[in-house]
């Protein structure tokens, strides 16, 4: 029996992800499945996949730098990014380049090191700085075509656990087999 193909058999993404020491997310859309809640007293929900948050974990604990980038503000986000550990939280970001370009500064680490996963037209300022694009299959058409490579899973689903194994796997760092 053989294997199915995996985005790592593309030798240009292996090349690309094993380079990776930032990986930066957008939130809506991509840790999250893009919809917000609202409750009749005004509070905002959002969902977090669990299964993103171990492997976010796993990926930080291989030291490889986690940062979140995103236009909106939210205390679910600096929640979330808290009890992960994301030391690197970038809320209100309408110039995502900005913030990028601050945190490369703060982590010694060139556009070269970094990847991004982003769902919409905003990331693709971004797409054109970092060394490794993704987005997701309930992405803008625009950002999909963008990207270096499209994610089986959709967004707010597994995304981060799907990117930080493929970084690992190519990096040998997946403690897994």
């Amino acid at each position: 029996m053989t294997t199915p193909p995996t985005v790592l058999d593309d030798a240009g993404i292996r090349q690309k992800a094993a380079a990776i020491r930032l990986v930066v997310f957008d939130v809506d859309g991509v840790l999250t499945d893009g919809r917000i809640t609202y409750t009749s007293d005004g509070q905002e929900i959002k969902s977090f996949n669990v299964q993103d948050g171990a492997a976010l974990k796993l990926l930080m604990s291989a030291g490889i730098e986690v940062a979140i980038i995103t236009g909106r503000s939210s205390e679910m986000v600096q929640r979330r990014a808290r009890e992960l550990g994301i030391a690197h939280l970038y809320q209100g970001s309408e110039d995502k380049i900005t913030s990028f370009q601050t945190l490369l500064a703060q982590l010694d680490l060139a556009p070269s090191q970094s990847a991004h996963v982003g769902d919409d037209l905003p990331d693709l300022a971004l797409f054109d700085l970092v060394s490794m694009s993704v987005s997701v299959p309930n992405g803008h058409p625009v950002v999909r075509e963008a990207a270096d490579w499209v994610t089986q899973t959709a967004g707010g689903q597994g995304v981060a656990r799907e990117v930080c194994e493929i970084v690992l796997r190519a990096q040998d760092k997946w403690p897994y087999g």
